[in-house]
């Protein structure tokens, strides 16, 4: 089979908005144990803003097939192929040779979007391995938001975290991190706190399960509110997503021995801390980034058995990548934004 023309969206010749570009690009026959998938969906994490804008790599290899996140149509399969076949409905994990046990240095170096090519474009080949079956329950757009934000919300939870009902969470914000780790923490029947800046978001997070809510903005003393709140004890589980700005008052804010999940960087990366605090408290500090192919399957079936679906912000045309990646900087979404190939 010759290789076929598709169009894809690439950070070609800089950094910034500006260089994102329409590209024509070749994809393959697929070979041995590959698949050549037509992209139905992808969606946006903050990473991607990072690649584009240059903070996330400034020495990232150029040009790049921008997003991680994709799900779409098998269309045909290589030689040796045994897990798919035409016509399945599949999203591809974040890091393709993590397919289950601890993260190694050679699965980090297959993360789509930055150290490989990426999801937005319209055909895409990638190895049997590397892809899961999107929920019977979901549409091509809710599968594609789950391989990043679904997945490391639920490492957070689920592995690192051990959630159990009757556990009390605190959540960051209302991005597509916290608003899956919201739904997956009501899932398990736990206690949610979750703050934010818009008493709009706060409003629809309770609708999603929320017990409690704080806007920042008003209670600038955050962590104080939560140690009231849970009667002076402090969360079983945070998880962080601010960083530099954040994660000194989580670590106010959650109990003796409790976890704090790290998962980003929206408040930077240099952070002063106590380590007497953590110390004294027994807290556990614990970096995320993402998770195995075999978290990905296991939240699946959860997702599934619950009939849960993501939420989704906004979906844009392929021809409107560049102002969903603007929507993404502007930060004013809940939930997740989507670009449709349809």
């Amino acid at each position: 089979m010759p290789s076929i023309k598709a169009q894809a969206v690439r950070l070609n010749g800089g950094f910034g908005l500006d260089h994102l570009s329409f590209d024509t690009v070749d994809v393959p026959a697929p070979g041995p144990y590959e698949v050549l998938i037509r992209m139905r969906a992808v969606s946006l994490n903050y990473r991607d803003l990072l690649v584009t804008l240059g903070r996330y790599n400034p020495k990232q290899p150029l040009p790049v097939i921008l997003c991680s996140d994709g799900a779409g149509e098998v269309v045909s399969t290589g030689p040796g192929v045994t897990r798919f076949k035409p016509g399945d409905r599949v999203a591809g994990i974040f890091m393709q040779r993590w397919i289950s046990g601890e993260r190694t240095r050679d699965a980090g170096a297959s993360a789509l979007g930055a150290a490989l090519d990426g999801m937005l474009v319209e055909h895409r080949v990638l190895n049997e391995e590397g892809l899961v079956s999107v929920p019977a329950h979901l549409g091509y757009e809710e599968g594609a938001t789950l391989p990043c934000a679904a997945v490391t919300a639920w490492q957070t939870l689920v592995h690192a975290g051990r959630i159990k009902a009757g556990d009390s969470v605190l959540l960051l914000g209302t991005g597509g991190v916290s608003v899956f780790a919201l739904q997956f923490a009501h899932m398990h029947g736990a206690r949610v706190i979750v703050t934010s800046s818009s008493d709009e978001k706060l409003e629809r997070a309770r609708g999603l399960g929320a017990t409690d809510t704080i806007n920042y903005k008003t209670t600038p003393d955050w962590e104080k509110e939560v140690y009231r709140l849970t009667g002076g004890r402090g969360v079983d589980l945070v998880v962080e997503v601010g960083g530099a700005g954040t994660l000194p008052k989580s670590m106010r804010a959650v109990r003796v021995s409790g976890h704090i999940g790290v998962i980003g960087n929206l408040s930077g990366l240099d952070v002063s801390m106590s380590i007497g605090l953590m110390v004294a408290n027994g807290i556990r500090l614990h970096g995320i980034y993402v998770g195995s192919r075999a978290m990905f399957e296991e939240m699946n079936r959860a997702i599934a058995a619950h009939q849960m679906r993501p939420v989704i912000h906004h979906v844009y045309p392929f021809r409107e990548s560049r102002e969903a990646v603007a929507a993404m900087q502007k930060g004013e979404h809940f939930g997740k934004l989507v670009i449709s190939f349809d």
